[in-house]
């Protein structure tokens, strides 16, 4: 009789298992169609407004519309709704992990400095024609971005592993890296050229309207690299949220783990950065909605943080186009508008908890 119920409940619970994992799969798969949603509806925005039967025509049939159609969709809007799938995705992955291996709800590339010292990277090669890397002079910005961004999250993860080291003080580090990068980057907007000042406030400010076939290509390309990187450790970073000792008595060396995901959360947060400027907030938000709904099982959490920073930015690029008929706002100045509000609630939340 012991054995049977033992048996059940097996079953049982195997089947509230799969139960759980086909309600998150299809969660996921509502938040994909929410996104061609929004990816359609921004295409169709602009000076000239298209329906959205006008949009899926000239995607999916080029040559049946007409030629200013077209070259619109083609060469101009789409490119600007991509680059904000791709952006969104890296910044929210980044956000997500870095969470994960710092045990910190309010971590994000950019409230740790992260995007701070990529655009500090990356303002060095406009303004001053530095170049961190001189083998490769004519990539030197998103290569300055980029190793700026791994220097700095290098130094968080350096201090993360000192004994005594809390999670409120990685936060305050995260803000004081947050304000030295840009008081650099004030510095040489100071002494910038008119010419090479309105490419650095163009990053500060954060927008889409430059993006290119070319840098969707990278910023696409960096995804399909880094993200089967973390689905290989997915049960490994899953396993980090019990704690340290927890993921090591079940053989993850979590040092080497940390060293990893925070080389390549560099990576997901310096490319954009450097294409498209400082955008803050979608780190933060985008994971803690993916959390929300699907859970911290980095199966799904993973594609639920793409998705969900997906969406999030692409649903921001609608809104700066509506917001002034005929003007596209800065679409960091939005994502701020939007993501003050969230961080607010995070830290009163967890203060409650704390108490």
């Amino acid at each position: 009789m012991a054995v049977l119920i033992q048996q059940q409940s097996v079953v049982e619970g195997g089947q509230r298992y799969r139960n759980l994992a086909a309600r998150r799969i299809l969660i996921l798969c509502c938040l994909l169609a929410a996104l061609a949603l929004s990816v359609a509806i921004d295409i169709g925005l602009g000076p000239a407004r298209y329906s959205l039967g006008e949009v899926l025509a000239a995607i999916f049939t080029p040559d049946a519309v007409s030629n200013q159609l077209r070259v619109v969709i083609w060469d101009i809007r789409m490119p600007i709704a991509l680059m904000a799938v791709t952006v969104g995705a890296c910044l929210s992955v980044a956000g997500a992990q870095m969470q994960t291996i710092l045990a910190n709800p309010l971590a994000s590339p950019f409230t740790l400095g992260i995007s701070a010292a990529a655009g500090f990277g990356a303002a060095l090669g406009l303004v001053a024609g530095v170049a961190v890397f001189p083998a490769a002079v004519q990539y030197m910005v998103p290569i300055n971005a980029f190793l700026m961004a791994m220097a700095a999250s290098l130094f968080i993860y350096g201090v993360s592993t000192l004994r005594g080291v809390t999670v409120e003080t990685i936060v305050l580090l995260g803000i004081a890296l947050v304000f030295t990068f840009n008081a650099l980057l004030s510095l040489l907007e100071y002494l910038a050229s008119e010419q090479a000042l309105a490419a650095v406030v163009f990053w500060t400010m954060g927008s889409l309207t430059k993006a290119t076939w070319s840098k969707v290509a990278v910023t696409g390309a960096i995804l399909v690299v880094v993200i089967p990187l973390f689905a290989r450790n997915a049960w490994a970073l899953t396993a980090l949220r019990l704690g340290d000792e927890k993921a090591s008595s079940f053989g993850v060396s979590v040092r080497r783990l940390r060293l990893e995901t925070m080389m390549l959360v560099s990576l997901l947060a310096a490319i954009p950065v450097s294409f498209v400027g400082t955008i803050g907030f979608v780190g933060l938000v985008g994971p803690h909605i993916a959390r929300m709904l699907v859970g911290e099982d980095q199966r799904f959490f993973l594609p639920g943080s793409a998705i969900c920073g997906a969406l999030l930015l692409s649903a921001t690029s609608v809104v700066s186009k509506m917001l002034i008929p005929g003007a596209i706002l800065p679409i960091g100045v939005i994502t701020a508008l939007v993501g003050v509000p969230f961080f607010f609630s995070l830290i009163f939340t967890n203060r409650r908890r704390a108490w």
